[in-house]
């Protein structure tokens, strides 16, 4: 069985390191959340950002793109974007006589989905074959998306005017979903006397590149998983789908993301194998938007759906 290097997660996690104190210069008193950012996009997954506006969703969406030295593309969401507007269209060249193909701003490296539940469901699912296959069709034609791959969705509180709710299937293709809140109130005296977040993120020099984020995320895949940590995510996953507090369990590929995040954080933190502490570490990021609860009783008790299962099933 292969697996990962020590020489080069070692490395690994000293470049990750570096990164996550680059973005913390700017995303003030938020360092688990930069954290799990990092883990997911190390673990090939895409990340979604829910919160209130002007929490800062979007500067630290800016901040890891220019940390991570990728091509960076934003798209606004809105009521009237159309799915074109993303991947491109056929546009008829009368010199040639023939039609060419456009590529839209999805042919990037990091793309930020700003807003994305303002969009029309039509919309959102232009993203569904990118985010999972990495690749779009358009015209009938097939084209490969550049690689590493990466998507930060934000989206605002479902309740305000002018939201879309993602659906299941769209809430499915992203790895993680954090939530950064209001700054503490050191961060926030810092924040208001401090400079201007964008010229602060434009004065900030990559760390990595895509080879070298395409090098950690193969590392992170070989990360080593013990056969008792298996059995306590298959426990998971079956607790879910008998438990009657949620109208549907987990599927397989919910278990992977448990288990591919909790190996990238493995790599971050230096280590050569998966802990229980790592799995209990992205738990609320990758099972909480994917269950839903049949009643409010979780909610009226304080706990969500990732506390109840750390509660129920018990980790080796």
């Amino acid at each position: 069985m292969n697996t990962a290097d020590p020489n080069l997660a070692r490395a690994s996690m000293v470049l990750l390191k570096q990164a996550a104190d680059s973005i913390a210069q700017v995303i003030l008193g938020k360092d688990e959340q930069i954290r799990l950012a990092l883990t997911c996009l190390v673990a090939q997954g895409h990340l979604l950002i829910e919160d209130t506006p002007g929490v800062g969703k979007t500067t630290l969406a800016h901040t890891i793109a220019q940390v991570m030295g990728l091509d960076f593309q934003r798209i606004q969401f809105t009521s009237d974007l159309l799915p074109a507007d993303i991947l491109g269209a056929a546009i008829y060249n009368r010199e040639q006589a023939s039609f060419e193909f456009h590529q839209g701003p999805i042919f990037a490296n990091f793309i930020l989905a700003d807003e994305v539940n303002r969009a029309t469901p039509k919309t959102q699912s232009a993203l569904l074959e990118a985010m999972e296959e990495k690749q779009v069709t358009v015209e009938g034609e097939t084209r490969a998306l550049p690689q590493p791959f990466f998507v930060i969705a934000t989206q605002n509180p479902v309740h305000q005017l002018g939201t879309y709710p993602l659906p299941e299937s769209q809430l499915d293709r992203f790895l993680m979903r954090i939530h950064l809140g209001y700054p503490d109130k050191k961060a926030e005296r810092d924040l208001l006397q401090g400079e201007d977040r964008r010229n602060l993120i434009a004065g900030i020099k990559p760390v990595l590149d895509g080879s070298k984020l395409l090098m950690m995320q193969k590392q992170a895949a070989k990360i080593h998983v013990a056969d008792a940590l298996l059995d306590y995510v298959q426990a998971v996953l079956e607790f879910t789908r008998a438990s009657p507090m949620f109208e549907f369990g987990l599927s397989p590929r919910g278990g992977l993301a448990l288990l591919n995040a909790a190996r990238a954080l493995a790599l971050i933190e230096g280590q050569a194998y998966v802990l229980p502490d790592h799995i209990k570490a992205v738990m609320a990021s990758v099972v909480n938007h994917r269950l839903e609860a049949t009643s409010d009783e979780l909610g009226d008790q304080g706990k969500t759906a990732a506390a109840y299962i750390c509660e129920s099933v018990p980790i080796p």
